[in-house]
């Protein structure tokens, strides 16, 4: 008969914080299994010796490596997971029971749950909760962490800075932990989120070697790993200066959509954008969307702007990237002339890019990027700018080629880059791509037909490199022949 499986939570370091029934399963365990680090102090070990019994067998398990002393961290990690793992496994299959003890609770950034994953499809099992140390910081600080309908936000300190910054800027309540070499970088997200002056700095809560203070005041130099940072119950501004926030969407499938950018949107009180842009966003309760036509980008902008300054967070969104033929330049144009309200930008796939990757890789090499749109420019402009590319030999990525009101461009276009390229040059002609009626055709630069051609449609025209396979994938060479 195998032995039970015990993952047993001990609390942030204070003995009496451990459980009733933890302390009897560390009294009555066959094995008792701990982590710690290469100079072999455990701090799961410390909380829990006093409940330990003369005969027991004991399982150090140290970690090989640090984050900083290897180039395959990862690697080698998980294999010392699988080592102690097979290490409990062999004291189960010998009929004994387990405990691994966790500082803290076990499922919360423990090291149980790496034994757990690997262990519990094949022995019995059961997990005690233990105190949080983001519990013992709240209690030592005196504060509650979270009150009524107020948000608790758990963050760990390794998140990249803006992202920290992001997330504590749109909660109530948040804990910061694994300090220690973050430290720098937490404080920079506290300080630019605008949360610094009430953020708590608590180390080793409810151990005799207890710390509290204001984060601002701390040194970092002095700041271990076994610390946090608190922004309790009531620490939020009341008051928030609104901001823009220019989103890409990307060309249309949900899965280009960056992390970043599904963030910036789930965090705004006001969307703003073209219609059909807009409705490729979700309804969110508490926001409001504000459509318009394509043509009105300038006013789109300027509205977005005036509810900014009256403290709301507003994304202007946008196809593709914001700063491509989009949104981006609008947005900035419109806030330098009152440049009162903080506007930032948030890439997103662009089109070219994307019928680019669908069709192999054109843009392999140099390659220009023109609008054949004359709305916002005179013909006689993209004519020039067209030939200058085509003389040098570019890739070219045209969009907006054509609409319901610009109807001749494509066979201007077309004509114009004749006088220049083969006949033969590969044309790569994506329409709708991302979307539901995704298509990409390769054509040549005699042979485009311009009436197949609408605004849903990227175009890249090939330069004289440029490689068609027989299976159909294009793609532009590095190397450029001398």
């Amino acid at each position: 008969m195998t032995g039970k499986l015990y993952g047993v939570g001990l609390g942030p370091g204070d003995p009496e914080l451990v459980t009733v029934k933890a302390a009897r399963l560390i009294g009555e365990a066959d094995v008792v299994a701990f982590h710690s680090a290469r100079h072999g102090r455990s701090v799961a070990r410390t909380i829990a010796e006093p409940y330990f019994r003369e005969g027991q067998i004991t399982e150090q398990l140290v970690y090989p490596v640090t984050t900083e002393d290897t180039d395959d961290y990862q690697g080698e990690i998980d294999q010392f997971y699988e080592e102690a793992a097979a290490r409990l496994a062999a004291h189960l299959d010998a009929g004994r029971n387990v405990v691994v003890l966790a500082a803290g609770d076990p499922f919360f950034y423990g090291s149980y749950m790496h034994m757990h994953k690997r262990l519990a499809d094949r022995y019995e099992w059961e997990v005690v909760p233990g105190v949080t140390s983001v519990s013992g910081a709240s209690a030592v600080l005196g504060t509650p962490l979270v009150e009524r309908d107020e948000v608790l936000t758990i963050l760990p300190g390794t998140l990249p800075p803006a992202e920290l910054a992001a997330r504590l800027a749109d909660t109530d309540s948040a804990a910061i932990l694994k300090l220690g070499r973050t430290f720098g970088n937490v404080k920079a997200a506290l300080e630019a989120s605008g949360r610094l002056g009430n953020a708590w700095y608590v180390e080793r809560a409810t151990t005799g070697r207890q710390k509290t203070s204001p984060l601002a005041d701390v040194d970092p130099d002095t700041v271990p790993y076994f610390s946090l940072a608190l922004l309790p119950s009531h620490s939020k501004p009341k008051a928030r200066k609104g901001e823009v926030t220019v989103v890409g969407l990307g060309p249309g499938a949900t899965a280009w959509l960056t992390p970043e950018a599904r963030q910036e949107l789930e965090a705004a009180d006001e969307l703003v954008g073209y219609t059909t842009y807009l409705n490729r966003v979700p309804d969110r309760p508490g926001q409001t969307k504000h459509a318009s036509h394509n043509q009105v980008e300038s006013e789109r902008a300027a509205f977005a702007l005036d509810l900014a300054r009256q403290g709301r967070r507003v994304a202007v969104v946008s196809s593709g990237d914001p700063g491509v033929f989009a949104m981006a330049t609008a947005v900035l144009e419109a806030a330098a002339e009152q440049p009162d309200v903080p506007v930032r930008i948030i890439p997103g796939v662009t089109a070219a890019n994307a019928v680019a990757a669908k069709a192999g890789a054109p843009l392999g090499h140099d390659y220009a990027v023109i609008s054949l749109s004359d709305r916002l420019k005179p013909w006689d402009v993209i004519a020039e700018r067209l030939t200058a590319a085509a003389k040098a030999d570019l890739v070219i990525a045209i969009y907006n080629p054509a609409s319901k009101a610009r109807t001749h461009q494509v066979h201007e276009m077309r004509d114009l880059l004749l006088r220049h390229r083969a006949p033969d040059t590969p044309v790569v002609v994506g329409r709708d791509v991302g979307g539901p009626e995704e298509e990409i055709r390769v054509a040549t630069l005699k042979t485009l037909d311009p009436y197949t051609i609408d605004m849903r449609c990227l175009l890249i025209i090939g330069s004289s490199q440029t490689v068609v396979t027989d299976a159909g994938v294009v793609f532009t060479p590095r190397r450029y022949p001398s």
